[in-house]
Formats: structure tokens, sequence, C-alpha cells
């Protein structure tokens, strides 16, 4: 028996304003799917908030296209505090969310139309795939991607799905890759490249030199919401010969910008050993499950080398129909089998317009 990590179930977004940035989350990717919303203490980050349990509202949105979702947080205890430096491509953290696309020129000229801040043209990775950079009115670069394992198609104009992966400022390559290819599973190398790139040319400071190491997994994942959430990929960005800082210096987890990315697993005892056999010790764990008032289950969280936040959540209670009261016990079933597609597609229901 081996633990179960089924995909990327969501990127955490630190906001000023949830309703708004949400508001331009639907139009612009289509993540429209509200699983759950809601307002509460956050005591078991207390570590991460200052010493001090915060207050915070949280929404979870999703696309039915499929990826994963958004978890949009914004503090009610204080305000939401900004890097008081500009981010550079190679600080360390989480940089940019990967977003899937059916296709990335239709994905582009809709949000040129549309107005959105798009950064630079166009162009291939190394692996030969279309993809290009959008910021978001809070100013988060999202690399829109070609998109892989689609659910359901929406028809959205902008042709996109949810997080189909996720650009990382790292250090230490090597040190990196031993949280994210052993223990997490990303076993593939796509490419690892050191060069300057021409698709980093329209970010802040990417004219540089990087090494680049993309990671993704060879098997189909399997779980409950595998179907859903779909296959994913790991960048790893480190500068060569630069003084990376630390994109959360400073600040407070729930402050503006990537917040952590989150796993969505089972057997999460078996995680716990591995990431502490590996030297990734779990700095948060909620034991027991934890209640979200529309959903329940047990999270805990990992650093990685640069101290960067992995989330882990082993659901045990999600709503797929809320306006008839239905929810699933998932402590009942296989964890190794994906809900039925009629049922994943139920959660269709929760669509905001």
């Amino acid at each position: 028996m081996e633990k179960i990590i089924s995909g990327i179930q969501q990127m955490g977004i630190g906001v000023p304003d949830v309703e708004k940035i949400f508001a331009w989350y639907r139009e612009m990717f289509g993540i429209d799917i509200k699983v759950f919303e809601e307002a509460a203490e956050a005591p078991l980050m207390i570590d991460y908030t200052g010493d001090k349990v915060q207050s915070r509202t949280a929404t979870l949105a999703l696309s039915m296209e499929s990826g994963g979702g958004f978890e949009i947080w914004q503090y009610t205890s204080r305000n939401t505090e900004k890097a008081d430096f500009d981010i550079q491509l190679g600080d360390l953290g989480i940089y940019s969310c990967k977003i899937k696309s059916r296709n990335v020129k239709a994905t582009f000229d809709f949000l040129t139309k549309k107005g959105a801040d798009i950064l630079g043209d166009i162009t291939k990775n190394p692996e030969g795939e279309e993809n290009f950079f959008v910021k978001d009115p809070n100013g988060n670069i999202f690399n829109i991607v070609e998109g892989k394992g689609f659910f359901v198609d929406t028809k959205h104009p902008a042709k996109t799905g949810g997080v189909a992966g996720v650009i990382l400022g790292v250090s230490d390559m090597e040190k990196s890759l031993r949280l994210y290819q052993d223990v997490l599973g990303y076993e593939t190398i796509d490419f690892d490249e050191t060069a300057e790139f021409a698709c980093f040319k329209g970010l802040p400071s990417g004219g540089k030199t990087f090494r680049r190491v993309q990671l993704s997994h060879k098997k189909n994942k399997v779980g409950a919401f595998a179907k859903l959430l779909g296959p994913t990929t790991i960048e790893l960005v480190q500068e060569i010969g630069g003084d990376p800082r630390k994109i959360f210096k400073d600040r407070f987890w729930g402050d503006w910008g990537f917040i952590h990315l989150c796993f969505d697993v089972q057997r999460m005892d078996l995680l716990k050993k591995d990431c502490e056999a590996a030297g990734f010790p779990f700095t948060v764990d909620s034991d027991n499950s934890f209640d979200m008032g529309e959903a329940a289950g047990r999270f805990s969280y990992i650093e990685d080398p640069d101290g960067a936040l992995i989330e882990f959540v082993e659901t045990h209670k999600v709503p797929l129909m809320k306006k008839i009261g239905w929810y699933i016990n998932l402590k009942k079933r296989d964890p190794e089998k994906s809900l039925p597609t009629w049922m994943l597609k139920a959660m269709k229901m929760s669509r905001v317009k």
C-alpha cells in the first residue's frame, strides 16, 4: 500500500478582495464552480501568521474543463500585505501558476480583446509547446500552456481550464528535485536546459540566464478526483549567478500572491512518513478531520527547500450538489477509485454565472 497523490487540487492565492478577483477569474479563465465559501479563524496556521490567530474568508473554485482550482484567500483580521519589492523571475517560491488551454492562440486573442495585461507574445517552451504569460489585476502572473486531459467542454470563450502546474523559483536545483521528483512523484524530466529563454523575455528580469527543469508524471493519477484534476507539471527555475529573494520574506501566509500549492492526497499517514524520511517533515497537521462548513478533511503542510509552502488535503466530505444538500463521504470509498463521471459532472450545479 502506497500514498496516493491524485494531482494539484488548488493554488492558494492571497488577495485583497475575494469577490472582485473571483469575478475576474470567472470571466477570464472560466473558473466558475464554487466548491465552498467559508469565513473563519485559522488557528493551525499560527506559525505562519505572526504567532497570532488570524481570521480570513476563503473561496474554493474550479473549472469543469479540468485542472486544479483556486483557493482565493482574504484576511479579515488584518490588511493583506504586498511584497515591498518588485518580484522577479528567479525569486524563491511560487512565481507563476500554469493554466491549461485547449487553444493557446484562441486564449491569447480572447484575453487581449478583454484588455488583460499580456506579458509578451506567444512563444514555445523547450518542448516546442506554445505558451504565454498574463498578469491578473492583483499582479499575479499566470502561464497559459497547452493543456492535456480535459474533462468537459464548457464552451467558455477563453478555451481554458484550471491549474495545470506551477513555476517555482529555487536556489538549489538538486535539493528541490529530491522533493518534487522523488517524494511528490514527478519522476519524468521533460527538459533540463540552461540558457536565456525567449518565452521569459516579457517577464521582470526574464532576460537573464536560468536553469530550467520541467517535471511531469508518467502514469495517469488515481483517486476520487483524478479525472477532474488531470495531468500537471512542476517547473523549477534557478537563476544562474543571481541573488534571488524569498517572495514571502517578512510576510505572512495568506498575504498577497501565491500562498501555497495544494495536492489532493489519500493515505496521509504514509505520505507523512515519506516526507519525514526525505527531510521534509509536516510543519502543520490537522490530524483528524477539519470542518470547513461545506467540506471536510485532513490537511497538512511542508516547506520546500526554499520555504515555499506545499499543502496536502485528504478530502473526507465534499459537496456535489449544494442546492439539494448532496454531499459525498469519501472515507467510505476505495481511495484509488475515481468518482463516477456523472457524479463529478454534478458539480456543475455549483456554477456561479
